[in-house]
């Protein structure tokens, strides 16, 4: 742990754009899922011949692992290549059965008589859904979006492999040296920001699902707390990510090329910079 720490403190600059990088893959692929996740999750839900081939679809790309997926995308016009379109691509993908499948649960699940009530009240099929079917489900949505959340964390993991970075950068570049210090530097900071991300939304789900008001409010304003203080540490990350007076030695990923490009960045440190 003192060696991983170490190594941590001595690399702060890289790890904090790499972790930066890392929380934007999965933000930005979670938030684009939510909005196409719900929609045909309501759409499955309401209307299943046209949801299931969707679903069925969804669950094919689940059984492809995650490293063949990038390999399938690469090629690809416009969403192939290497570089974080492309990772971001296929984490949408993986966040998508979840979100959709629990959404469709939640719809179902709800009484039939609270939808008849609401019919018998004169509401349209679009009130329904806004003031009635979507609020009950919200619970079991928030659910969902924290299970393609963790998802995308760890899968995020593998974006290393396409140039995307991300803290799977410190794994692959510690499985080629057979370094476990820098393998750990990339795994436990990414195994404590799915921890992070499951309990926070967790809270929001709770939050969610109380029925006294005063704990409702309570809970809530403890998720903005942590919500916030997540915000803060990014917000404090970010300069790091953009930190300019770093020079950066590169070589390519075979041990001779590795010594190579120590000796340089040990020689350029001689001479005051920071590598």
């Amino acid at each position: 742990m003192s060696a991983l720490l170490t190594f941590l403190a001595a690399h702060r600059s890289e790890f904090g754009a790499l972790f930066f990088q890392h929380v934007v893959l999965v933000v930005a692929s979670t938030t684009v899922a939510i909005a196409i996740g719900v929609p045909v999750g309501v759409l499955a839900a309401r209307r299943p011949r046209i949801g299931a081939p969707i679903v069925w679809l969804a669950n094919v790309v689940q059984t492809i692992p995650s490293l063949a997926m990038f390999g399938f995308l690469l090629p690809l016009p416009f969403i192939g290549g290497l570089g974080a379109r492309v990772a971001i691509f296929v984490l949408i993908l993986y966040a998508l059965l979840p979100i959709i499948r629990t959404t469709s649960a939640g719809l179902r699940g709800i009484d039939r008589a609270l939808i008849e009530a609401g019919t018998a009240l004169g509401m349209t099929p679009w009130q329904l859904l806004r003031q009635v079917e979507l609020p009950l489900a919200i619970p079991s949505i928030v659910a969902g979006i924290r299970v393609a959340a963790v998802i995308g964390v760890g899968t995020a993991t593998i974006a290393a492999a396409v140039g995307a970075g991300g803290l799977g950068e410190y794994i692959f570049r510690g499985l080629s040296m057979v370094d476990p210090t820098v393998i750990l530097a990339g795994a436990v900071p990414a195994a404590l920001l799915a921890l992070g991300v499951d309990g926070l939304l967790l809270a929001a789900e709770r939050a969610l699902r109380i029925a006294d008001p005063n704990r409702r409010r309570l809970t809530r304003w403890s998720f903005v707390f942590v919500a916030g203080l997540i915000i803060y540490v990014l917000s404090t990350l970010a300069p790091a990510a953009e930190s300019r007076h770093v020079v950066r030695v590169g070589s390519k990923n075979f041990t001779e090329q590795i010594i190579l490009g120590e000796l340089i960045a040990q020689r350029m440190e001689q001479e005051g910079l920071a590598v």
